[in-house]
């Protein structure tokens, strides 16, 4: 949440107050720290604030210890401004390691919205630190690498599935370092796309009629002007 982005969230939250709508904001600790007013105004209006790293750093590019040192910072700050530790957690840009799960589960993290088993219902979140892969490798015999994954083995922690095609970053956001980011898709194309996904899922839902549309809203995108 840079200062250019305090006007978006603005918007967004009238927004969402307008049609009764509770979201949560999944935060990094940097910009809580440096805009803790506008924090404490989401929560004012009712919403949640989870984890999302420290600066937005990709977790996959830091080692155990650095992780957990982001997670003990972060969740400090968090319940500093907020008043009560934060439940869940996703990560910048989705990027995860095979210390994610049990660093969350150390810290007491109740639920995840970073993977993709799923595309529209809860689960239990394998834990790839106890998963075997091999990688192909073909500069090896073929026989070293030709072997199945093990079995996986859910952890604690709940995932409310992250999804790509449900996300406002990549067509309403800019970024000249992200050639999957161009900024410039008509607002009426997306929304086109979420109906016919929402219709999809509606029809193949289990018989209790329940599925997840994990739609995933950036106050720099969805809140801009643009």
């Amino acid at each position: 949440m840079a200062h250019q982005q305090i006007l978006p969230t603005d918007r967004l939250l009238k927004l969402w107050d307008k049609y009764n709508i509770k979201a949560t904001w999944f935060t990094p600790a940097h910009s809580a720290e440096s805009f803790p007013k506008q924090i404490r105004k989401i929560v004012d209006k009712g919403h949640e604030i989870g984890l999302h790293g420290y600066t937005h750093e990709f977790v996959s590019t830091l080692n155990e210890e650095q992780q957990r040192d982001v997670l003990k910072k972060s969740i400090d700050v968090l319940t500093n401004i907020v008043g009560k530790k934060p439940r869940g957690w996703t990560a910048p840009a989705w990027s995860t390691s095979k210390e994610t799960v049990k660093l969350l589960e150390e810290f007491g993290i109740e639920y995840d919205h970073s993977f993709m088993h799923h595309d529209s219902q809860p689960y239990y979140l394998p834990d790839p630190s106890l998963t075997t892969y091999t990688s192909t490798d073909t500069s090896l015999p073929a026989s070293s690498w030709m072997t199945p994954m093990s079995t996986l083995h859910p952890s604690t922690i709940v995932e409310i599935c992250a999804n790509w095609h449900l996300d406002d970053w990549p067509p309403f956001q800019l970024s000249l370092s992200q050639p999957s980011t161009h900024g410039f898709v008509d607002t009426a194309v997306i929304e086109r796309l979420w109906k016919e996904q929402f219709e999809f899922l509606y029809r193949e839902c289990p018989e209790d009629g329940s599925f997840i549309f994990p739609i995933s809203q950036w106050e720099a995108a969805g809140g801009d002007a643009a």
